[in-house]
């Protein structure tokens, strides 16, 4: 398994791989996986196009898993063996307090001085388990920077939703787990407030990709734009599901769900049963899950420009960003950019357009998806090609440049 993951390049390759000496691994052959850990980075770990942060065993409440822990940590760490060279981290699980979490900070110094190595030098990054977890990302910016500590180190914040579920004593009817939405909102709030990135945790149904889908599209409207992937296919997902989509896309608002409008020749086409249209004499008959509204041609644009919705493509971005930086350097500080479209409901065609103003405030919150772009395509070479054969050369030249 250790060898597959190593071999992985491309969009199959995650940002961060960890290798698991946790969950993963039986319990009387952690040491032995360890060894593996070891010898499959000290032969492939340099040419692993992402991070390698291994998952050591660690408990809030053991000080014997702790010290099991530390152990490994120290053996995987070793330059002496070729792999503490391609470590880049450790993911410590399990963790309490805040106190607990500098005592994890600690055995990482030590396992440093050990092998001569500087101070802050592995990065740590913690799995939030437990209450005690969750209020202590509330304390770590204060901690971060005092001389007792090297906490600066913190890297990734992943929420664990099951062994969480397991300290809260929550119950469902089903067994099923609770959604959580706060966990991963205060992970998110979290990381954002001590320079972390906040990820979230396992989606343990491998087979179901648009409810993995949709559970991104929930985390990255929290500000959470990482995910533990248990699988390449679930790599490949994670990989592509921060970025910009190929091309733009209408969603039309339908009883309650949004819906996407399929392009038929320049028309944006609503074919459901949720929304009909009917033109009279006076009109129109705009009706929604069988509540019909009269409405003129004014009227009934309006009603369609609160229902409609549009997803830029990352080509979308990049002409608006163009747009406002031309207009900047020509000395002005906002501008309306337009955007307009066609639909049709029943065979009826309505004309709907919007304004949008843009300044630097608007430009600014554009530059977010941009920022994830430019940072993949900056550490991730091997993505060059997958991402050229996504968006077209010109798209992507332009998208690495615009801000900068």
């Amino acid at each position: 398994m250790l060898k597959g993951a190593a071999g992985l390049r491309g969009m199959q390759a995650p940002d961060v791989w960890v290798p698991d000496n946790e969950d993963a691994t039986a319990p009387s052959m952690r040491d032995e996986g360890a060894e593996n850990i070891v010898d499959v980075v000290s032969e492939h770990g340099a040419d692993f196009p992402g991070e390698i942060h291994p998952r050591i065993v660690w408990h809030r409440d053991s000080p014997s898993t702790r010290y099991q822990g530390f152990q490994r940590m120290l053996r995987i760490a070793d330059p002496e063996d070729g792999a503490g060279e391609h470590i880049d981290g450790f993911v410590v699980p399990e963790v309490g307090g805040i106190d607990d979490w500098k005592k994890a900070d600690e055995f990482i110094t030590i396992v440093e001085r050990e092998h001569g190595l500087e101070d802050g030098s592995i990065a740590m990054s913690v799995i939030v388990e437990s209450g005690a977890a969750e209020l202590a990302m509330g304390e770590l910016r204060d901690e971060m920077g005092k001389p007792d500590n090297n906490l600066e180190r913190m890297f990734l914040l992943v929420d664990g939703e099951v062994d969480y579920t397991k300290d809260m004593r929550a119950i469902t009817p089903t067994g099923e787990l609770p959604p959580w939405p706060e966990l991963r909102h205060n992970t998110s709030r979290g990381a954002s407030a001590a320079g972390c990135i906040a990820v979230d945790g396992p989606y343990d149904d491998i087979r179901d990709v648009e409810g993995y889908r949709e559970r991104m599209t929930e985390n990255q409207a929290k500000g959470m734009l990482g995910i533990w992937s248990l699988t390449p296919g679930q790599v490949v997902e994670a990989n592509r599901a921060p970025l910009p989509p190929e091309s733009g896309s209408w969603l039309l608002d339908a009883g309650g769900r949004e819906v996407e409008l399929a392009e038929e020749d320049g028309v944006q086409a609503y074919d459901g049963d949720a929304l009909s249209l009917t033109e009279t004499d006076d009109g129109y008959v705009l009706s929604v899950d069988g509540d019909d509204l009269e409405l003129d041609a004014d009227e009934l644009r309006e009603e369609l420009l609160d229902r409609a919705a549009y997803v830029p493509s990352l080509n979308d971005i990049v002409d608006s960003m163009e747009e406002f930086e031309a207009a900047k350097e020509a000395g002005r500080g906002a501008i309306a950019m337009t955007r307009s479209a066609t639909i049709r409901i029943d065979g009826v065609e309505i004309d709907i357009e919007n304004d949008r103003m843009w300044d630097e405030a608007t430009y600014q919150a554009a530059m977010t998806p941009i920022d994830v772009f430019q940072d993949v395509y900056e550490h991730r070479p091997d993505q060059h090609e997958d991402l050229e054969d996504i968006y077209g050369e010109d798209v992507v030249e332009r998208a690495t440049a615009v801000g900068t």
